[in-house]
């Protein structure tokens, strides 16, 4: 039997230390007896992780990453990125049943969508999952938190991995800047509409522990089961989308750049789907540098484990920083002659393909929403690339 008294060193979140303690500090106790059982430590004789301030307990634990990942989001040293109740950790757990949702952002509506039937395997579920996003202003300070909740469909990648899919609604959206836009680039023009079938796109960027679960080595330079895979080029990150597609029966691929913006944007058109601007308390990118008012932050200087910032209204995490995301299509210069329908624009260039969302090194001009990417061709391993999958797992009926 654990008991723990209010206030005990360990199990109180430094919010509480100093005597402004907020909802989400129960959890934060909660989870640290939790990862008390799960290791036989007392907490505070856990290391700690200099740059974050999170406590490091994985390698003391046999667990599942699904469960883990839970825990690390309990006990997060910085309290908006905990859960807020212990609603949101139930659900989380999968010991609570939602109702079923209205997707939020409501794009603009195009012609009746195909429905979506999942190809029936053992290795799939779909699930409802809640959120919370945050609006900043252009100093960054947050305005607005909104609730949100999305389809997701969980794929076993098996040993306890799991790779999880976003169901994204069918839409249509400005996809580009404008010209009022700060430091936007002509790449980004012109402006145009596409309109975006139904499809589903990974939750994170795809991390080590799924890489290595589906291909067998682990290549990037920051490692971390839970953090994204880098070094991984275009056409490795193509053979994995290929080989899970044979594994699961599905159709796996890179994302078209149209529906990597129209996922980033979540129904949005500002320069990010946080709002005007970004903070390092937001994403992981080089936080030293600004882009409209708001104040200096901090530089981390590498990946982080993804989903320990707020999502975008679809549930999307990592959209902006921590790795680029590689795209299906070829380069173009700008937008003159792109699809507008949602597909990848490919013409026999074989040489460079977009990259999206800025790096944990770039500056926050980089990890714009329109932002497009060209300066390593297909065949580069970096340390700032990585990728996210989508699926297209219907029939018409």
């Amino acid at each position: 039997t654990l008991t723990v008294a209010v206030g005990t060193p360990g199990y109180m979140p430094s919010e509480q230390a100093i005597g402004k303690p907020k909802l989400s500090s129960d959890i934060y106790a909660v989870g640290m007896v939790g990862i008390k059982a799960l290791t036989g430590k007392d907490p505070h004789n856990l290391p700690t992780d200099t740059k974050t301030g999170n406590i490091i307990w994985r390698n003391e634990a046999q667990v599942t990453n699904h469960l883990a990942n839970i825990l690390d989001r309990m006990v997060h040293e910085y309290f908006p990125q905990r859960y807020e109740n212990s609603t949101e950790v139930l659900e989380a757990l999968g010991l609570t049943t939602s109702p079923q949702p209205t997707p939020t952002p409501t794009p603009i509506p195009v012609t009746k969508p195909a429905k979506i039937v999942l190809a029936s395997t053992s290795n799939t579920n779909i699930s409802i999952q809640k959120f919370k996003t945050v609006t900043v202003n252009t100093r960054g300070e947050i305005k607005s938190h909104r609730q949100h909740q999305a389809e997701v469909m969980k794929e076993n990648l098996g040993n306890g991995v799991f790779l999880e899919m976003v169901k994204i609604p069918a839409g249509r959206f400005l996809m580009g800047s404008p010209e009022t836009e700060p430091q936007r680039r002509d790449s980004e023009s012109p402006q145009h509409y596409v309109e975006v079938p139904e499809f589903f796109i990974g939750k994170y960027p795809v991390t080590q522990a799924q890489w290595q679960a589906v291909i067998g080595n682990t290549p990037s330079s920051f490692k971390g089961a839970n953090r994204p895979v880098e070094k991984v080029n275009w056409y490795e990150a193509t053979e994995f989308c290929q080989k899970l597609s044979d594994r699961t029966g599905k159709k796996y691929s890179l994302p078209s750049e149209s529906q990597w913006e129209y996922a980033c944007r979540a129904g949005t058109t500002t320069p990010f789907y946080f709002g005007e601007t970004i903070t390092s308390e937001l994403a992981n990118y080089g936080g030293t540098f600004t882009y409209t008012d708001e104040p200096e932050g901090k530089y981390r200087g590498e990946t982080t484990d993804v989903g320990i910032f707020p999502p975008n209204a679809f549930g999307l995490y990592d959209m902006h920083g921590n790795v680029w995301e590689w795209c299906a299509d070829d380069w173009h210069d700008n937008y003159n002659g792109a699809p507008t329908d949602g597909s990848a624009w490919l013409d026999g260039n074989e040489f460079r393909s977009p990259l999206r969302g800025g790096s944990w090194y770039n500056n926050p001009l980089n990890c714009r929403s329109a932002l497009r990417y060209l300066n390593y061709r297909r065949d580069n391993h970096y340390i700032l690339i990585g990728f996210r999958v989508v699926c297209d797992a219907r029939r018409t009926l």
